[in-house]
């Protein structure tokens, strides 16, 4: 089994260049992830408001509902 701390090992056992471009390609993939999993949302989100189970709202009623859902 592959634990974080035998990575961990492994990576010291790079050289400094190998290890940036790690850092440098794990970012880009982590920044690939991460959009993916926004548009995934966005699609979900424009679903819910197309079935009607979210409404449009202006940008004053949108804060007056975050204000009442961080106070509660």
């Amino acid at each position: 089994m592959i634990t974080f701390e035998s990575e961990l090992d492994a990576v010291s056992q790079l050289s400094i260049d190998q290890q940036e471009m790690l850092i440098d390609i794990l970012r880009k993939r982590n920044a690939e992830v991460r959009r993916r999993q926004i548009l995934e949302e966005c699609r979900e989100g424009l679903a819910e408001y197309r079935a009607g189970v979210l409404k449009a709202q202006t940008a004053e009623e949108a804060i007056a509902d975050l204000r009442s859902y961080v106070e509660s």
